[in-house]
Protein backbone atom coordinates (compact mmCIF):
# COMPACT_ATOMS: atom_id res chain seq x y z
CA UNK A 1 0.00 0.00 0.00
CA UNK A 2 1.65 3.21 -1.19
CA UNK A 3 0.02 5.75 1.11
CA UNK A 4 1.17 9.36 0.83
CA UNK A 5 1.18 9.92 4.60
CA UNK A 6 3.70 7.12 5.13
CA UNK A 7 5.99 8.53 2.46
CA UNK A 8 5.56 12.09 3.76
CA UNK A 9 6.45 11.12 7.33
CA UNK A 10 9.53 9.17 6.23
CA UNK A 11 10.76 12.15 4.22
CA UNK A 12 10.02 14.70 6.95
CA UNK A 13 11.73 12.69 9.68
CA UNK A 14 14.64 11.57 7.48
CA UNK A 15 13.72 7.90 7.87
CA UNK A 16 14.32 5.13 5.37
CA UNK A 17 11.81 2.71 6.87
CA UNK A 18 10.07 1.68 10.09
CA UNK A 19 13.27 0.51 11.81
CA UNK A 20 13.79 4.11 13.00
CA UNK A 21 10.60 3.95 15.06
CA UNK A 22 11.42 3.94 18.77
CA UNK A 23 15.00 5.06 18.22
CA UNK A 24 15.94 8.70 18.67
CA UNK A 25 13.77 11.79 18.98
CA UNK A 26 13.17 13.27 15.52
CA UNK A 27 11.52 16.38 14.15
CA UNK A 28 10.78 17.63 10.66
CA UNK A 29 8.28 19.27 8.35
CA UNK A 30 5.91 17.93 5.71
CA UNK A 31 6.75 19.11 2.20
CA UNK A 32 3.08 19.12 1.12
CA UNK A 33 1.48 22.16 2.76
CA UNK A 34 -2.01 20.89 2.00
CA UNK A 35 -1.59 17.49 3.65
CA UNK A 36 -2.36 18.50 7.28
CA UNK A 37 -5.80 19.92 6.45
CA UNK A 38 -6.61 16.82 4.43
CA UNK A 39 -5.95 14.74 7.53
CA UNK A 40 -8.23 16.74 9.85
CA UNK A 41 -9.47 20.25 10.61
CA UNK A 42 -10.95 21.69 13.82
CA UNK A 43 -14.39 22.01 12.22
CA UNK A 44 -14.30 18.42 10.94
CA UNK A 45 -13.24 17.16 14.36
CA UNK A 46 -16.10 19.01 16.08
CA UNK A 47 -18.52 17.74 13.45
CA UNK A 48 -17.36 14.20 14.25
CA UNK A 49 -17.91 14.84 17.97
CA UNK A 50 -21.40 16.23 17.29
CA UNK A 51 -22.60 13.35 15.13
CA UNK A 52 -21.40 10.46 17.27
CA UNK A 53 -22.74 9.03 20.48
CA UNK A 54 -19.44 9.35 22.30
CA UNK A 55 -18.72 8.53 25.92
CA UNK A 56 -16.03 9.15 28.50
CA UNK A 57 -13.10 8.44 28.48
CA UNK A 58 -12.91 8.21 24.69
CA UNK A 59 -13.88 11.88 24.56
CA UNK A 60 -12.51 14.10 27.34
CA UNK A 61 -12.23 17.79 28.16
CA UNK A 62 -9.60 19.57 30.26
CA UNK A 63 -9.47 23.08 31.65
CA UNK A 64 -7.14 24.89 34.07
CA UNK A 65 -5.00 21.81 34.48
CA UNK A 66 -7.81 19.45 35.45
CA UNK A 67 -10.00 16.95 33.67
CA UNK A 68 -13.62 18.08 33.67
CA UNK A 69 -16.42 15.83 34.85
CA UNK A 70 -18.29 14.35 31.84
CA UNK A 71 -21.48 15.97 33.11
CA UNK A 72 -19.96 19.36 32.26
CA UNK A 73 -19.91 18.67 28.52
CA UNK A 74 -22.19 15.67 27.90
CA UNK A 75 -26.00 15.75 27.74
CA UNK A 76 -28.13 12.69 28.42
CA UNK A 77 -31.20 12.66 26.21
CA UNK A 78 -34.19 10.39 26.79
CA UNK A 79 -36.07 9.24 23.70
CA UNK A 80 -39.84 8.95 23.64
CA UNK A 81 -39.40 5.23 24.26
CA UNK A 82 -37.45 5.93 27.43
CA UNK A 83 -34.01 5.08 26.04
CA UNK A 84 -31.10 7.12 27.34
CA UNK A 85 -28.66 8.46 24.75
CA UNK A 86 -25.56 10.52 25.58
CA UNK A 87 -24.29 13.23 23.24
CA UNK A 88 -21.69 15.95 23.49
CA UNK A 89 -23.24 19.27 24.50
CA UNK A 90 -21.99 21.45 21.66
CA UNK A 91 -23.07 24.73 23.30
CA UNK A 92 -21.14 23.88 26.42
CA UNK A 93 -18.12 22.79 24.39
CA UNK A 94 -18.23 26.09 22.51
CA UNK A 95 -18.18 28.00 25.79
CA UNK A 96 -15.28 25.91 27.08
CA UNK A 97 -13.29 26.54 23.90
CA UNK A 98 -13.88 30.28 24.13
CA UNK A 99 -12.62 30.25 27.72
CA UNK A 100 -9.66 28.04 26.81
CA UNK A 101 -9.73 24.26 27.02
CA UNK A 102 -8.33 21.06 25.57
CA UNK A 103 -10.61 18.50 23.92
CA UNK A 104 -9.30 14.98 23.36
CA UNK A 105 -10.85 12.34 21.12
CA UNK A 106 -9.16 8.94 21.22
CA UNK A 107 -9.22 6.49 18.31
CA UNK A 108 -10.40 9.02 15.77
CA UNK A 109 -9.62 6.39 13.13
CA UNK A 110 -12.68 4.55 14.45
CA UNK A 111 -14.92 7.28 13.01
CA UNK A 112 -13.07 8.85 10.09
CA UNK A 113 -12.46 6.87 6.86
CA UNK A 114 -9.34 8.79 5.85
CA UNK A 115 -7.70 8.25 9.23
CA UNK A 116 -8.85 4.62 9.31
CA UNK A 117 -7.01 4.02 6.05
CA UNK A 118 -4.02 6.08 7.19
CA UNK A 119 -3.66 3.99 10.34
CA UNK A 120 -3.99 0.77 8.36
CA UNK A 121 -1.26 1.97 5.99
CA UNK A 122 0.98 2.81 8.96
CA UNK A 123 0.27 -0.63 10.42
CA UNK A 124 1.25 -2.40 7.21
CA UNK A 125 4.38 -0.24 7.10
CA UNK A 126 5.43 -0.59 10.74
CA UNK A 127 3.91 -4.04 11.42
CA UNK A 128 2.62 -2.62 14.70
CA UNK A 129 -0.87 -1.62 15.82
CA UNK A 130 -1.58 2.08 15.31
CA UNK A 131 -4.33 4.39 16.54
CA UNK A 132 -4.69 8.14 16.21
CA UNK A 133 -5.90 10.57 18.88
CA UNK A 134 -6.85 14.21 18.28
CA UNK A 135 -6.00 17.11 20.64
CA UNK A 136 -7.75 20.44 20.12
CA UNK A 137 -6.49 23.21 22.45
CA UNK A 138 -7.88 26.74 22.41
CA UNK A 139 -6.76 30.15 23.69
CA UNK A 140 -4.01 29.99 26.32
CA UNK A 141 -5.02 26.64 27.80
CA UNK A 142 -2.28 24.52 29.32
CA UNK A 143 -1.91 20.93 28.19
CA UNK A 144 -1.23 17.85 30.26
CA UNK A 145 1.45 17.94 32.93
CA UNK A 146 4.81 16.59 31.82
CA UNK A 147 4.46 12.84 31.31
CA UNK A 148 5.71 9.85 29.31
CA UNK A 149 3.89 7.33 27.13
CA UNK A 150 4.40 3.58 27.09
CA UNK A 151 4.39 3.57 23.28
CA UNK A 152 6.09 5.45 20.47
CA UNK A 153 4.21 8.41 18.98
CA UNK A 154 4.37 10.43 15.80
CA UNK A 155 2.76 13.85 16.18
CA UNK A 156 1.43 15.80 13.21
CA UNK A 157 0.50 19.44 13.81
CA UNK A 158 -2.44 19.99 11.49
CA UNK A 159 -3.58 23.50 12.50
CA UNK A 160 -2.53 26.35 14.76
CA UNK A 161 0.47 26.38 17.07
CA UNK A 162 1.54 24.66 20.29
CA UNK A 163 4.68 24.84 22.41
CA UNK A 164 6.49 21.66 23.41
CA UNK A 165 9.11 20.56 25.92
CA UNK A 166 10.62 17.15 25.15
CA UNK A 167 13.04 15.41 27.51
CA UNK A 168 14.80 12.07 27.64
CA UNK A 169 13.98 8.97 29.65
CA UNK A 170 14.40 8.46 33.38
CA UNK A 171 13.91 4.69 33.21
CA UNK A 172 14.89 2.53 30.22
CA UNK A 173 11.91 1.21 28.24
CA UNK A 174 9.29 1.82 30.96
CA UNK A 175 5.95 0.04 30.85
CA UNK A 176 2.47 1.00 31.98
CA UNK A 177 2.48 -2.03 34.27
CA UNK A 178 6.05 -2.18 35.52
CA UNK A 179 8.23 -3.52 38.32
CA UNK A 180 9.23 -0.04 39.50
CA UNK A 181 7.70 3.46 39.36
CA UNK A 182 8.83 6.06 36.85
CA UNK A 183 7.71 9.34 38.35
CA UNK A 184 10.57 11.84 38.00
CA UNK A 185 11.41 13.48 34.71
CA UNK A 186 14.93 14.53 33.64
CA UNK A 187 15.70 18.20 34.22
CA UNK A 188 17.32 18.74 30.82
CA UNK A 189 15.27 19.14 27.64
CA UNK A 190 16.10 17.52 24.31
CA UNK A 191 14.07 20.13 22.45
CA UNK A 192 11.87 23.10 23.30
CA UNK A 193 9.96 24.97 20.65
CA UNK A 194 6.70 25.56 18.81
CA UNK A 195 5.05 23.20 16.35
CA UNK A 196 3.17 24.86 13.51
CA UNK A 197 0.85 23.38 10.90
CA UNK A 198 2.86 20.88 8.85
CA UNK A 199 5.47 20.15 11.53
CA UNK A 200 5.90 16.53 12.66
CA UNK A 201 7.70 14.99 15.59
CA UNK A 202 8.59 11.48 16.77
CA UNK A 203 8.75 10.95 20.53
CA UNK A 204 10.06 7.50 21.49
CA UNK A 205 8.46 5.50 24.27
CA UNK A 206 9.42 6.65 27.75
CA UNK A 207 10.52 10.16 26.73
CA UNK A 208 8.98 12.81 28.96
CA UNK A 209 7.09 15.59 27.17
CA UNK A 210 4.63 18.41 27.69
CA UNK A 211 2.62 20.61 25.33
CA UNK A 212 0.87 23.89 26.10
CA UNK A 213 -0.62 27.07 24.68
CA UNK A 214 -0.11 29.01 27.93
CA UNK A 215 2.49 31.14 26.16
CA UNK A 216 0.53 31.58 22.93
CA UNK A 217 -2.46 33.74 23.90
CA UNK A 218 -5.55 33.75 21.69
CA UNK A 219 -5.84 31.10 19.00
CA UNK A 220 -5.91 27.34 18.83
CA UNK A 221 -3.95 24.20 18.12
CA UNK A 222 -4.98 20.88 16.61
CA UNK A 223 -2.55 18.00 16.45
CA UNK A 224 -2.90 14.30 15.75
CA UNK A 225 -0.92 11.74 17.70
CA UNK A 226 -0.34 8.42 15.98
CA UNK A 227 0.49 5.84 18.64
CA UNK A 228 2.56 2.77 17.72
CA UNK A 229 2.19 -0.05 20.26
CA UNK A 230 5.28 -2.22 19.85
CA UNK A 231 5.63 -5.66 21.40
CA UNK A 232 8.13 -6.49 24.15
CA UNK A 233 9.64 -9.57 25.72
CA UNK A 234 6.91 -9.35 28.34
CA UNK A 235 4.29 -9.73 25.62
CA UNK A 236 6.17 -12.73 24.23
CA UNK A 237 6.26 -14.42 27.66
CA UNK A 238 2.56 -13.71 28.14
CA UNK A 239 1.88 -15.39 24.78
CA UNK A 240 4.07 -18.33 25.82
CA UNK A 241 1.81 -18.83 28.84
CA UNK A 242 -1.02 -19.62 26.43
CA UNK A 243 1.14 -21.91 24.31
CA UNK A 244 2.21 -23.93 27.35
CA UNK A 245 -1.34 -25.21 27.75
CA UNK A 246 -0.56 -27.65 24.93
CA UNK A 247 1.80 -29.59 27.22
CA UNK A 248 0.50 -31.85 29.98
CA UNK A 249 3.47 -31.01 32.22
CA UNK A 250 2.23 -27.42 32.51
CA UNK A 251 -1.41 -28.40 33.02
CA UNK A 252 -0.54 -30.72 35.91
CA UNK A 253 -1.17 -29.45 39.45
CA UNK A 254 1.90 -28.16 41.26
CA UNK A 255 2.96 -30.73 43.84
CA UNK A 256 2.48 -29.17 47.25
CA UNK A 257 2.16 -32.32 49.40
CA UNK A 258 4.44 -34.87 47.73
CA UNK A 259 7.89 -35.89 48.87
CA UNK A 260 10.86 -33.54 48.50
CA UNK A 261 12.17 -35.74 45.69
CA UNK A 262 8.85 -35.63 43.82
CA UNK A 263 8.71 -31.86 44.10
CA UNK A 264 12.28 -31.48 42.86
CA UNK A 265 11.54 -33.77 39.90
CA UNK A 266 8.53 -31.65 38.96
CA UNK A 267 10.62 -28.48 39.12
CA UNK A 268 13.28 -30.04 36.87
CA UNK A 269 10.63 -31.20 34.39
CA UNK A 270 8.92 -27.80 34.35
CA UNK A 271 12.21 -25.95 33.82
CA UNK A 272 13.16 -28.28 30.95
CA UNK A 273 9.73 -27.94 29.37
CA UNK A 274 9.92 -24.16 29.72
CA UNK A 275 13.26 -24.04 27.92
CA UNK A 276 11.88 -26.19 25.12
CA UNK A 277 8.78 -24.03 24.92
CA UNK A 278 10.93 -20.95 24.35
CA UNK A 279 12.87 -22.78 21.63
CA UNK A 280 9.74 -24.08 19.91
CA UNK A 281 7.94 -20.73 20.06
CA UNK A 282 10.59 -17.99 19.71
CA UNK A 283 9.80 -14.27 19.56
CA UNK A 284 9.67 -14.43 15.76
CA UNK A 285 6.83 -16.97 15.98
CA UNK A 286 4.98 -14.69 18.39
CA UNK A 287 5.28 -11.69 16.07
CA UNK A 288 4.16 -13.74 13.07
CA UNK A 289 1.19 -15.18 14.95
CA UNK A 290 0.19 -11.72 16.11
CA UNK A 291 0.04 -10.50 12.53
CA UNK A 292 -1.61 -13.55 10.99
CA UNK A 293 -4.17 -14.28 13.71
CA UNK A 294 -5.51 -10.79 14.33
CA UNK A 295 -9.08 -10.39 12.97
CA UNK A 296 -9.66 -7.91 10.17
CA UNK A 297 -11.01 -4.46 10.91
CA UNK A 298 -14.74 -3.86 11.17
CA UNK A 299 -16.40 -3.38 7.83
CA UNK A 300 -19.79 -3.30 6.16
CA UNK A 301 -21.06 -6.70 5.02
CA UNK A 302 -24.06 -6.69 2.70
CA UNK A 303 -23.74 -10.28 1.39
CA UNK A 304 -24.99 -9.07 -1.98
CA UNK A 305 -28.40 -8.00 -0.65
CA UNK A 306 -28.16 -4.65 -2.42
CA UNK A 307 -26.43 -5.88 -5.53
CA UNK A 308 -23.08 -7.45 -6.30
CA UNK A 309 -20.04 -5.58 -5.06
CA UNK A 310 -18.20 -3.75 -7.83
CA UNK A 311 -15.04 -3.07 -5.83
CA UNK A 312 -13.17 -4.42 -2.84
CA UNK A 313 -10.20 -3.65 -0.66
CA UNK A 314 -8.14 -5.67 1.81
CA UNK A 315 -8.97 -4.66 5.41
CA UNK A 316 -6.65 -6.90 7.43
CA UNK A 317 -4.74 -5.04 10.17
CA UNK A 318 -1.47 -6.35 8.74
CA UNK A 319 -0.47 -7.31 5.22
CA UNK A 320 -1.57 -10.89 4.45
CA UNK A 321 1.11 -13.54 4.04
CA UNK A 322 1.03 -14.79 0.45
CA UNK A 323 3.04 -17.91 -0.44
CA UNK A 324 2.93 -19.31 -3.95
CA UNK A 325 4.43 -22.03 -6.11
CA UNK A 326 3.55 -23.45 -9.51
CA UNK A 327 0.59 -25.39 -8.16
CA UNK A 328 -1.08 -23.20 -5.54
CA UNK A 329 -1.17 -19.91 -3.70
CA UNK A 330 -1.66 -19.92 0.05
CA UNK A 331 -2.99 -16.89 1.95
CA UNK A 332 -2.66 -16.48 5.71
CA UNK A 333 -4.49 -13.64 7.43
CA UNK A 334 -7.26 -12.89 9.91
CA UNK A 335 -6.72 -16.13 11.82
CA UNK A 336 -7.16 -18.44 8.84
CA UNK A 337 -5.32 -19.91 5.88
CA UNK A 338 -6.92 -20.51 2.49
CA UNK A 339 -5.41 -22.23 -0.55
CA UNK A 340 -6.24 -21.37 -4.15
CA UNK A 341 -5.04 -22.53 -7.57
CA UNK A 342 -1.65 -21.12 -8.53
CA UNK A 343 -3.04 -19.30 -11.56
CA UNK A 344 -4.91 -17.00 -9.18
CA UNK A 345 -1.67 -15.53 -7.77
CA UNK A 346 -1.60 -12.27 -9.82
CA UNK A 347 -5.23 -11.54 -8.95
CA UNK A 348 -4.67 -12.47 -5.30
CA UNK A 349 -1.73 -10.08 -4.98
CA UNK A 350 -3.74 -7.34 -6.67
CA UNK A 351 -6.82 -7.77 -4.47
CA UNK A 352 -4.76 -8.06 -1.30
CA UNK A 353 -2.51 -5.08 -2.09
CA UNK A 354 -4.31 -2.91 0.43
CA UNK A 355 -5.54 -0.62 -2.34
CA UNK A 356 -9.08 -0.44 -3.80
CA UNK A 357 -9.65 -2.77 -6.72
CA UNK A 358 -12.35 -2.79 -9.39
CA UNK A 359 -13.46 -6.43 -9.49
CA UNK A 360 -14.37 -6.56 -13.19
CA UNK A 361 -11.15 -4.87 -14.29
CA UNK A 362 -9.11 -7.16 -12.04
CA UNK A 363 -10.62 -10.18 -13.77
CA UNK A 364 -9.85 -8.77 -17.20
CA UNK A 365 -6.31 -7.80 -16.24
CA UNK A 366 -5.39 -11.13 -14.64
CA UNK A 367 -7.40 -13.46 -16.85
CA UNK A 368 -9.37 -15.20 -14.09
CA UNK A 369 -12.89 -14.98 -12.72
CA UNK A 370 -12.54 -11.84 -10.63
CA UNK A 371 -16.05 -12.17 -9.21
CA UNK A 372 -15.44 -15.66 -7.85
CA UNK A 373 -12.15 -14.69 -6.21
CA UNK A 374 -13.66 -11.50 -4.78
CA UNK A 375 -16.51 -13.49 -3.24
CA UNK A 376 -13.99 -15.83 -1.59
CA UNK A 377 -11.85 -13.03 -0.15
CA UNK A 378 -14.87 -11.07 1.05
CA UNK A 379 -16.46 -14.20 2.48
CA UNK A 380 -13.28 -15.04 4.40
CA UNK A 381 -13.23 -11.53 5.88
CA UNK A 382 -9.89 -10.59 4.31
CA UNK A 383 -11.47 -8.01 2.03
CA UNK A 384 -14.45 -5.70 2.32
CA UNK A 385 -16.89 -4.42 -0.23
CA UNK A 386 -15.82 -0.98 -1.35
CA UNK A 387 -18.65 1.24 -0.12
CA UNK A 388 -18.72 4.94 -0.97
CA UNK A 389 -17.72 5.87 2.59
CA UNK A 390 -14.82 3.41 2.72
CA UNK A 391 -13.69 4.46 -0.76
CA UNK A 392 -13.53 8.09 0.36
CA UNK A 393 -10.75 7.19 2.77
CA UNK A 394 -8.44 6.28 -0.12
CA UNK A 395 -9.19 9.11 -2.54
CA UNK A 396 -6.18 11.37 -2.98
CA UNK A 397 -3.98 9.36 -0.60
CA UNK A 398 -2.61 6.57 -2.80
CA UNK A 399 0.01 6.69 -5.50
CA UNK A 400 -1.10 5.64 -9.01
CA UNK A 401 -1.81 1.91 -9.08
CA UNK A 402 0.61 -0.44 -10.75
CA UNK A 403 -0.41 -3.27 -13.01
CA UNK A 404 -0.66 -6.65 -11.30
CA UNK A 405 1.80 -7.87 -13.92
CA UNK A 406 4.46 -5.41 -12.82
CA UNK A 407 7.32 -7.23 -11.06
Amino acid sequence: MRHQLVEALETALGWTGPAHMGGAFARGRLSDAGLPARLMTPARLLDTVMRRGLSHPQFRAFQNGRELHPGEYFTDTVTRRGQGVRFANMSRLSALMQEGATLVLDELDFFDPSLEVACRALQWWSRELVQVNAYLTTQDAAGFAIHWDDHDVVIVQVAGEKSWDVRGTSRPVPMYRDAAPNNTSPETSIWQGTLRAGDVMHIPRGHWHQATRADQGEGFSLHLTFGFVKRTGVNWVTWLADQCRRDEVFRTDLDRWGSHGDQQLQEVNLAAALRKLGEDFPPSAFLAAREHERPAARHVQTAGLFGAATGLVCVTDFAPLIEADDEQVRITASGKTITLHGKAEPAVRLMLSGEPVDIENAGIETGIDGRELADILIGEGMCAELTDELSSGYIGWLRPARSSNTP
